[in-house]
């Protein structure tokens, strides 16, 4: 099901969804056998993101994300690109949960306090008796990088679940699914948050008429007034001056034309990229007018080079479509660069922060020789330089789930070179560009591994974006020289 562009919030891109639809979009992802994650994001993911790169990212990177609160539908309709209702775990789950035993497909509840969970689950066994609930789990609680991620994948693959609903809680159920969700390899992962204590009677919804006009938010407050009170009113404060900043800026430089702009694409390098051109304006308007091209580009080979240098306006949905583009085409190991964006692409980058999430040239010379360099970056992801009294090693390009087995097999090739030397192991990340928890992870197994061969590692020069995760996840003092 080929969905519309979705609409970027304070760098979070909302899929332009309703429920029954993504019902839909759920089903064509069991068929297709390959694994996927959504997302449900309320104002407090989002206000979250805007200072957690990788819960960003992972937003970012999701096959789905949903809109679960009434203020971002609200905000949607004066960005230009209205959402067309809220998407909420709380409504999808019990869906789903009736489409499965519908059609067979296999459930497991991953996570939850004990209690809650066995009730959860006893209650949808009662309500749905031939639901194939295949797995309940409830891991000890621990911090992300110490939860035993092996054990927890090794219960999932074994069941073969279609819909894995884990509730761990925002934003670990989120960075836990992107870091595990293709080990388990079951063609749906989502985050359901509270959703598993709905279901097991713990905590009461709100009133349908409370749901319907935005208002669930208070019923919450008022059964836990001390957990959530000081949590909504930073969320309302930082998000509703953040996403009235966002409609400022880009209002002022708004075109009024009832028509999109021109979009021009061309093969380029032996048919080896693609480059789109955009004339005047990256916005609403100019992606509904030119979605067919959109299709085009996902369907095809080759890389893609966006020529920004004339575009003088760009507006939510214009992010919401690099987002898409990006994601499709990292899927793809396909590259995708922006080229000589103008001031105002640049300030609505800015302004989502998601300038460091796209690469960026002057030219198109330098967009071809970034396209190679990244090539390379996929395959040789450590590098090495021989000193005399010590090993300089560096990490280039993502560290993340994808690819942490092929880093961690080509580290401790070179960490082997080591042994026997006085002087330790110095890891430069100053080419990382971004590293997720099952990188940070892996940096605490390599320091593990060194001091069972007598040596020490060190790891220097990080990134800011490497260093946001890693002081989000309490590991910058202990991890870094």
């Amino acid at each position: 099901m080929s969905l519309p562009v979705p609409i970027a919030m304070l760098g979070v891109p909302f899929d332009n969804v309703t429920l029954s639809q993504t019902v839909d979009v759920i089903a064509g992802m069991v068929a297709s056998g390959r694994p996927h994650y959504a997302a449900t994001a309320n104002v407090d993911f989002v206000v979250q993101a805007l200072h957690d790169t990788e819960l960003r990212r992972t937003l970012v990177d999701a096959d789905l994300v949903l809109c679960d609160g009434m203020p971002l539908v609200w905000a949607s309709r004066f960005l230009g690109n209205r959402l067309p209702e809220r998407v909420a775990g709380s409504d999808l789950m019990p869906l789903l949960l009736e489409e499965s035993e519908r059609r067979g497909w296999r459930v497991f509840f991953l996570g939850g306090a004990d209690e809650s969970l066995a009730r959860a689950a006893a209650n949808v066994r009662k309500r749905h008796p031939k639901l194939q609930l295949v797995g309940v789990y409830s891991p000890p609680f621990k911090p992300l990088l110490e939860m035993d991620h092996e054990d927890i994948v090794r219960r999932v693959r074994a069941a073969r679940p279609d819909l894995l609903f884990v509730a761990f809680g925002c934003p670990k159920q989120e960075k836990w699914i992107s870091m595990q969700f293709r080990n388990a390899g079951v063609p749906l992962s989502i985050g359901v948050g509270a959703t598993i204590d709905f279901l097991g009677g713990a905590v009461r919804r709100a009133p349908r008429w409370m749901q319907q006009t935005g208002l669930e938010w208070v019923f919450r407050l008022l059964q836990e007034p001390r957990r959530l009170f000081k949590r909504y009113s930073t969320d309302l404060w930082v998000f509703g001056t953040a996403i009235l900043r966002q409609w400022w800026q880009l209002r002022q430089v708004r075109s009024h034309s009832a028509q999109g702009s021109g979009v021009t694409a061309q093969a380029t390098r032996n048919g080896m990229c693609v480059l789109i051109c955009f004339a005047d304006r990256v916005d609403a308007l100019t992606i509904q007018e030119h979605a067919n091209l959109w299709r085009r580009i996902g369907d095809r080979q080759g890389h893609v080079i966006l020529d920004l240098s004339q575009a003088m306006f760009m507006d939510s949905t214009g992010v919401g479509l690099l987002v898409r583009m990006q994601k499709q085409l990292r899927g793809q190991e396909r590259q995708m660069i922006l080229v000589a964006p103008t001031p105002a692409v640049r300030r609505a980058l800015d302004l989502m922060r998601l300038t460091g999430f796209f690469p960026i040239v002057e030219d198109l010379a330098a967009a071809h020789q970034l396209v190679k360099e990244r090539q390379k970056e996929q395959s040789v992801v450590v590098t090495m330089n021989l000193g005399d009294r010590s090993e300089a090693m560096a990490w280039q390009g993502e560290v993340v789930a994808s690819n942490a087995e092929a880093v961690w097999q080509m580290t401790l090739d070179h960490i082997a070179h080591a042994q026997g030397r006085d002087a330790g192991i110095n890891i430069s990340l100053a080419a990382v560009r971004f590293i997720d928890s099952t990188g940070v992870r892996l940096m605490v197994r390599l320091c593990r591994e060194a001091r069972q061969r007598g040596l020490q590692v060190r790891f220097t020069a990080p990134q800011e974006a490497v260093r946001n995760v890693l002081r989000i996840l309490n590991m910058d003092k202990s991890l870094l020289a």
